[in-house]
């Protein structure tokens, strides 16, 4: 019988710091994040220096609930996993510095995790039947990428956005129609309570690059309505916006990924990373799926946004390969998916 493998794994790339132990890549014995959201609110986004400083604050704390609620101590360890890019520089180090520390002094392998890859890797958690290859479309607050996930750890990009991300994109539009932070829930939320096809924003398609994105002209489009129809001094529908701008989203993110399972023979389709809890995108992505006899993955929420259980199901499938970091390792805030 093999033996189990548990794994420490931190996360600490934007405001969330969180910790976790993850046994054998799938399954989660704790799963600790303590979000700075409340604060960051006040300022309208997140504000980079903050987010250092509450890392530095919560991290040892974090960690030790997060063994605690394990039942597990640091000698029962195989390995530290820790997020090292891409995020914020300030906030990557607190992490990083902590888990060179803790691989150091209880002589455990350090195994260095890219952001995205563990989002990726989200979906092995609750999907115990999930395996490479698949499809996986990735959208939060600072990425858009569609990938082919060809084995544990090696990837293909087929697209990723020109400019905004679709996060970014619902965070700039909830605060100009007055949500304020973080817009992609609120936006989801109001949304409900529209017409999507209310107003008819654009959809950006890239010639040459049929598996991109860019968000930047449809975000453009939503400020420009709501200049003008202040200007003219009519009512505006806040619901109606807010629908039509998510459509306008989905839409675009639905067709390249559905586009790309065919083109590519691709059978079993993922999405992963904060947007990725958007109800309008999971029912669009979901009907798309079925149409075409696509299997549709996702994680749930709290599996989304930013924790450490992602990082810790990735840092599994390094340890099995032996792929561990060196103690000079050292954050990243722009690593791209698959440079290491």
């Amino acid at each position: 019988m093999e033996k189990d493998v548990v794994i420490l794994a931190i996360e600490s790339s934007c405001d969330e710091t969180a910790a976790a132990v993850i046994k054998n890549g799938r399954e989660v014995l704790s799963n600790i994040i303590s979000s700075q959201i409340a604060l960051h609110t006040l300022y309208g986004g997140v504000v980079p220096e903050i987010a250092s400083r509450k890392h530095i604050e919560r991290m040892n704390q974090v960690i030790e609930e997060a063994l605690s609620e394990a039942k597990t101590s640091l000698e029962d360890i195989n390995a530290v996993a820790v997020t090292y890019g891409p995020g914020l520089v300030g906030a990557l180090l607190v992490g990083v510095a902590e888990a060179k520390a803790i691989s150091y002094a209880a002589k455990k392998p350090l195994i260095g995790v890219h952001h995205i890859e563990g989002h990726i890797s989200a979906n092995y958690i609750e999907n115990k039947e999930l395996k490479p290859p698949f499809l996986c479309l990735i959208v939060s607050g600072g990425h858009t990428h569609l990938v082919i996930v060809k084995d544990y750890g090696e990837y293909e990009i087929l697209g990723r956005t020109h400019d905004d991300a679709a996060g970014e994109a619902f965070d700039k539009v909830a605060r100009a129609i007055g949500l304020g932070y973080p817009g992609g829930p609120k936006i989801d939320c109001l949304a409900k309570e529209g017409n999507p096809q209310a107003i008819s924003f654009p959809r950006a398609h890239i010639e040459g690059a049929p598996y991109d994105f860019s968000f930047s002209g449809l975000k453009s489009a939503v400020l420009n309505y709501l200049n003008i129809t202040q200007m003219k001094q009519e009512e505006m529908n806040l619901a109606d916006i807010a629908a039509s701008f998510q459509a306008a989203v989905v839409d675009v993110l639905v067709a390249h990924t559905i586009l790309a399972a065919k083109n590519y023979g691709l059978h079993q389709v993922a999405i992963a990373g904060g947007v990725a809890s958007n109800s309008y995108l999971r029912s669009q992505m979901l009907t798309a799926c079925q149409t075409n006899g696509f299997e549709l993955y996702y994680p749930s929420p709290i599996y989304c946004t930013d924790n450490a259980a992602m990082i810790g199901a990735a840092a599994y499938y390094e340890y099995q390969k032996g792929k561990y970091s060196k103690l000079d390792l050292n954050a990243v805030p722009n690593l791209r998916l698959g440079q290491r």
